[in-house]
């Protein structure tokens, strides 16, 4: 284990801590305007029922993930010297305006949402919680923009010194991968909410929390579901054509698309890759279907790893599952909004044990398919930093493999037991009922439908 590999790992672990709490602030943040939202268009106290259970489940969440944010940049300068040396003309100025613009904005609002409903008055309110919401989503586009770059650099002159220095702006931010990546993110973030609010609705509605907040959480959640899914299936669909266009190489990775095949490419639904040999064992295959997804033509050519050196290729077996991995999972997503569906119409969504239950099980699939979607991007990246030049390793810094390993052990213990206990309150948030108290704001006592339902639970349960 080089100093390379375990600063790799280390930036693989902290990422992958870290990009669970965005994902779910990023759509909690827009699930509390939509609620709001209502509350204030419908004055029906379920909806201001829900927006106060979750924004302190968001509270929580979007604090986790600023720490975690703030210790995984840290490596930049600690384990990544080199590459920010080299990459700091451009990655610098666009991490400092997602601070400037993004952060600021959300910490900027945050409290108001939080807290100041009663002294600024709902109008205020409302804009302070779509600010916290635009807030995450600009802080979404300016970290893509920076990994985007380094996917599909454009806009750059490259120093004497080897310093990548900003030509344009424009094609620097939006260059040819951003706009399939940021989409892709966006989306992703919004199936991750839905899961998790249908997960802890599902489990509400097994335990017999028949409320109108908890019927209209399971409600919501699942026509994100039904909604969305197919646009992420598409969104992932576009997303492949601009890496076959730009990153052909991790793409025959991705595939584990070793050899050049005349008559079309086939799809390996499943297999072992194995890249010392250059082929895939106990492959499972569709002719010609790959050629058909990617080029929408059956003969269509697609490039493969042949006559690529070994040192330019990606490890190939970790993307070829991560990949599937995602796009199981996608489609799983998709099966449960269409059973939800069907439920709906057949009128049982909220009394069929067994839906609710899938949706429990499919709680963390979000957080699940938004790793493997990291993964594939990250480690198909590879042997890169900066895609096709600046290698990952010459971009590491001077360390010895004993100071790295040092860090990490740190940082696995401090994670197991921070963010640890920060889950498990987070799960207990989840597992309790929307309060039923009395809501402020005007609304009459005989419209709090989830109140009256809590006591005719209560009055059944004295009788019995």
């Amino acid at each position: 284990m080089t100093a390379e590999i375990l600063a790799r790992w280390q930036f693989a672990f902290t990422v992958s801590f870290h990009i669970v709490f965005p994902a779910l602030s990023i759509g909690l943040a827009s699930y509390l305007a939509v609620l709001n939202g209502l509350w204030l268009w419908t004055r029906e106290a379920s909806y201001r029922t829900l927006f106060e259970h979750w924004k302190k489940i968001f509270a929580v969440a979007f604090g986790m993930g600023v720490v975690s944010g703030i210790v995984m940049s840290y490596q930049f300068g600690t384990n990544w010297s080199v590459f920010s040396d080299k990459a700091g003309p451009v990655v610098g100025p666009l991490m400092g305006y997602e601070v400037l613009t993004a952060f600021f904005l959300e910490a900027g609002f945050l409290g108001i949402m939080l807290f100041g409903r009663e002294r600024v008055g709902d109008g205020l309110h409302m804009v302070a919680t779509l600010m916290v919401a635009v807030g995450t989503l600009i802080s979404a586009t300016w970290i893509l923009a920076v990994n985007s770059w380094m996917q599909t650099p454009a806009g750059f002159s490259i120093a004497p010194n080897g310093q990548f220095v900003p030509e344009d702006w424009w094609a620097i931010v939006f260059n040819p991968s951003f706009p399939y990546r940021l989409v892709h993110m966006v989306l992703a973030a919004y199936l991750t909410t839905a899961l998790v609010v249908g997960a802890s609705a599902g489990y509400l509605l097994l335990r017999d929390a028949q409320t109108l907040a908890v019927r209209r959480m399971f409600s919501m959640a699942m026509w994100m579901l039904i909604l969305v899914a197919p646009l992420q299936i598409l969104a992932g669909d576009q997303h492949g054509l601009n890496t076959l266009e730009h990153q052909p190489v991790k793409l025959a990775a991705i595939e584990a698309h070793f050899q050049s095949e005349d008559g079309g490419m086939p799809l390996i639904l499943f297999g072992w890759p194995d890249q010392a040999a250059r082929t895939v064992h106990y492959a499972l295959k569709v002719p010609k279907l790959g050629s058909l997804i990617l080029t929408h033509s059956l003969n269509g050519t697609v490039p493969s790893l042949e006559g690529v050196p070994d040192k330019d290729i990606p490890p190939v077996a970790i993307v070829f599952w991560s990949f599937r991995v995602m796009v199981a999972l996608g489609f799983a997503m998709l099966g449960l909004g269409l059973w939800a569906g069907w439920a709906r119409w057949r009128g049982f969504l909220y009394h069929s044990p067994w839906l609710h239950r899938a949706a429990i099980l499919m709680g963390p699939a979000g957080f699940l398919a938004v790793i493997a979607g990291w993964i594939t991007t990250e480690v198909g990246r590879q042997p890169w930093t900066v895609y096709g030049l600046l290698r990952t390793a010459e971009s590491h810094s001077p360390l010895d493999a004993p100071a790295v390993a040092a860090s990490l052990t740190a940082f696995v213990v401090v994670y197991a037991f921070v963010f640890g206990a920060g889950v498990f309150y987070l799960l207990r948030l989840m597992g309790k009922p929307p309060a039923t108290g009395a809501v402020q704001g005007g609304v009459a006592p005989s419209q709090d439908m989830t109140a009256i339902a809590g006591r005719v639970t209560t009055t059944k349960h004295l009788e019995g």
